[in-house]
């Protein structure tokens, strides 16, 4: 599908001046190879090569595929290339090597360690692999790493630990069966003993049967470390009265008749690709209570490398590390094996089709697309580098680190995170954090949320609904509701006065005493009061309401500031820009008078984020200025211009005009935008959302929102369809809102 393969070269600097090209190439590059001639460690500054990983093959041992030669290997090692980038950030080129020994191999490889700062090899047979591996490492100042062996050591290594505590048992007593003998075998074997399991207590077998002393057929210098002093001679013996089963050997290899054999709760992990040495469910036929992990993606406990290679390296490059030694390997495995006890984010399980997962049988390590595996491995390996003195590179801030991190992951988390930043300067200066109230209190991924918001001191948060029903919900979710207040509105004893001052405001609106009090039953009137009161500082509500019916009673209570429309705001970003788009989510035929309120609100929104506004007033022309929607649009514009003539703003004009300065200048020189838009506000409801909701899908920016503005308090309503991760953004927001409205009312007073 496309252009041939999976990856491409992208410049991350401009090439389109005569200026930038001399900058690119001659006689600009010149600067640089000076600076570096002088001091190579400069390097790491003018280049790519502290992110650069060499992923490299001879391609004798591709996949299940066997010895398919260099050239075959090559799709495999571009796929490499994808999961480096798309899961740690890290650049990586593929290398195939026509090599016919180790020794010229090594050669090879060894040259080329002024590129790159890391060397991944993969598919190389056995034992050949391991003299390149080990060579290399010796020879080499920067890591290098055999991820067939140690990637999938790594990932077993953590599931290994979590599935012996699920049964109780302890690795130093567990009875040890390894079905092959290749890299990926014994560097899992050493690995797991490293860990705690007795070698006595393990016995290994390949296509000859069990590797015992004595034995001189097949035998090697690698398999003789595991030969057993043992009367056994096939597999089918060895898993007599096993604990566990490690299989990287080939399909069908274990029968159900030898699972029974085994020892109460055999914990059995047939890692053959494609094809597993038994299935789980003919495992789990023979045996219903074993615990079955496989290399496959279709079934519960896949071991996935691609947990384990992207946060090493990147943990590794960070550091600059000579190389990744056992203490970081073992550090990103218990930092594996401890996050799967952790609960999972519904942005998980929404990539995995909606299914849930929760520590236990069926779950013993992460789920390759969990966000946070980055965020946990690569500072573990870097920590355990800087304590074993590979490091060249000390990490002095870690939550500085923990936001390079992060930012990785998109530019999204970037802008979060500087908001909290922002959010905890400003609890620091006004000494308390700003209290926000949660109307859906027993909605899972809201508790869910608010621990999260909570470990990052981002809010006091307060919830409200029935104590037992949400201390239930609580449990069943394994949130901890320490620091979580609950409210309940029956009994409150400032029910009766919200319910007077509701009717007060809607008495002439067909509301009488009754039905006040009926309404502030209501979790979405009684917590808008508590905002409008001063009871709390902020609210976030609509996880599980209709988007209306959550806006209503924010309108009822709280209300509008002063001159203020209620508006819908969606924050767009990309790499390199935001967009603050409105009114995507209230208005339906805004007039100009109202679009020009809500212009100047958005210019407000973007000032706070340290966003210069350039207000573009979007319409089906450009400057055109004719009856309906562009006469609509500009008269709006004059309107801004008119009340904030300090507000960069053009209108009437087409959507590709705003953000294309190149347009404005070729076409329009006139046009007073003087770059391009970052406030786009739409003629009407349906262009706004229709626009969002279509950028959202087909773009390549990440939307936040919508938020409501307009609002004389911090009051924001999610969608429906809402996640964890974005209804922490919006508290995050709600939270900041809240701490500049209460600097506001303290400067009035």
């Amino acid at each position: 599908m496309g252009r041939p393969g999976k990856i491409e070269v992208v410049s991350t600097k401009p090439c389109n001046t005569e200026k930038a090209l001399a900058l690119a190439y001659s006689p600009g590059v010149a600067v640089p190879c000076k600076v570096i001639a002088k001091n190579p460690e400069a390097v790491y500054d003018y280049t790519t090569k502290g992110n650069l990983v060499a992923v490299i093959s001879d391609g004798t041992a591709v996949l299940g595929l066997g010895n398919i030669g260099p050239l075959a290997s090559k799709p495999v090692m571009e796929g490499k290339g994808i999961l480096f980038k798309n899961f740690a950030g890290i650049d990586v080129f593929d290398i195939e090597v026509k090599s016919s020994s180790a020794a010229e191999f090594i050669a090879a490889v060894r040259t080329l360690e002024p590129t790159f700062g890391g060397i991944n090899l993969e598919d190389i047979k056995a034992p050949e692999c391991f003299e390149i591996e080990e060579t290399l490492k010796k020879e080499m100042n920067i890591p290098v790493f055999h991820d067939d062996q140690h990637g999938t050591a790594i990932v077993s290594g953590a599931a290994l630990i979590n599935a012996c505590q699920i049964v109780g048992k302890k690795l130093s007593e567990i009875k040890l069966v390894v079905n092959g003998a290749g890299a990926s075998a014994i560097a899992c074997t050493k690995l797991i003993v490293s860990l705690g399991v007795k070698k006595e207590n393990v016995i290994m077998c390949d296509t000859t049967g069990v590797i015992f002393k004595g034995r001189t057929n097949g035998m090697n210098k690698y398999k003789e470390e595991f030969a057993n002093n043992t009367t056994k001679r096939t597999l089918s013996e060895a898993l007599e009265g096993a604990d566990v089963f490690l299989g990287l050997s080939a399909a069908g290899a274990v029968t159900g008749d030898m699972v029974k054999t085994m020892a109460k709760d055999p914990i059995i992990f047939a890692m053959a690709n494609p094809d597993p040495e038994i299935t789980p469910d003919a495992a789990r036929a023979a045996r219903a209570d074993a615990i079955v992990a496989t290399g496959r993606s279709d079934y519960p406990n896949q071991v996935n490398n691609v947990l384990g290679f992207p946060s090493i390296f990147r943990g590794a490059l960070d550091t600059r590390a000579t190389q990744i030694n056992e203490e970081m390997k073992l550090a990103a495995v218990h930092a594996l094996a401890k996050l799967a006890r952790e609960e999972v984010p519904d942005t998980v399980s929404a990539s995995y089709g909606g299914q849930k997962f929760k520590f236990g049988r069926d779950y013993l390590i992460p789920k390759p697309f969990d966000t946070r595996v980055l965020m946990w491995v690569a500072p573990a390996v870097a920590k355990a580098a800087m304590d074993t003195g590979v490091a060249r590179v000390k990490i002095d801030d870690w939550n500085k680190y923990h936001e390079r991190l992060e930012a990785i992951q998109g530019p999204q988390k970037v802008f979060i995170r500087s908001v909290i930043n922002q959010v905890h300067a400003n609890s620091e200066r006004q000494g308390a954090l700003p209290r926000v109230v949660f109307p859906e209190g027993s909605s899972s991924k809201i508790l869910k949320s608010i621990r999260a918001l909570i470990d990052e001191k981002i809010c006091s948060p307060i919830v409200i609904g029935n104590p037992d029903t949400i201390r239930e919900k609580a449990k069943k979710h394994n949130v901890d509701m320490d620091g979580i207040e609950i409210l309940n509105i029956q009994g409150h004893p400032k029910f009766h006065q919200y319910a007077e001052e509701l009717y007060k405001r809607r008495q002439r609106k067909g509301v009488n005493i009754k039905e006040a009090e009926r309404l502030m039953n209501d979790p979405s009137y009684f917590a808008s009061m508590m905002i409008d009161q001063g009871d709390a500082d902020g609210m976030v509500n609509g996880a599980t309401t209709n988007y209306a019916d959550a806006v209503k009673p924010i309108l009822h209570t709280i209300g509008l500031a002063k001159d203020h429309v209620p508006a819908g705001l969606n924050i767009l970003i990309s790499d390199n820009r935001f967009l603050f788009l409105s009114d995507t989510t209230v208005n339906f035929n805004p007039t100009a008078e109202q679009l020009a309120q809500i212009a100047i609100q958005t210019a407000v929104v973007a000032e706070h984020f340290g966003q210069k506004p350039r207000i573009a007033m979007l319409s089906f022309s450009n400057f055109s200025g004719d009856n309906g929607t562009p006469a609509k649009m500009r008269k709006a514009a004059e309107i801004v211009r008119q009340i904030r003539p300090d507000l960069i703003i053009e209108g009437d004009m087409q959507a590709d005009t705003a953000v294309n300065s190149e347009i404005q200048n070729r076409i329009f020189p006139f046009s007073q935008l003087g770059g391009e838009a970052n406030v786009l506000i739409f003629p009407n409801l349906e262009s706004a959302n229709i626009s969002y909701k279509l950028l959202q899908q087909l773009g390549k920016v990440e939307v936040i929102g919508p938020f409501l503005m307009g609002v004389r308090r911090a009051a924001n309503v999610l969608q429906r369809t809402t996640t964890e991760e974005t209804i922490f953004s919006s508290v995050v927001l709600t939270a900041l809102e809240a701490q500049i409205i209460k600097d506001r009312r303290q400067v009035k007073h």
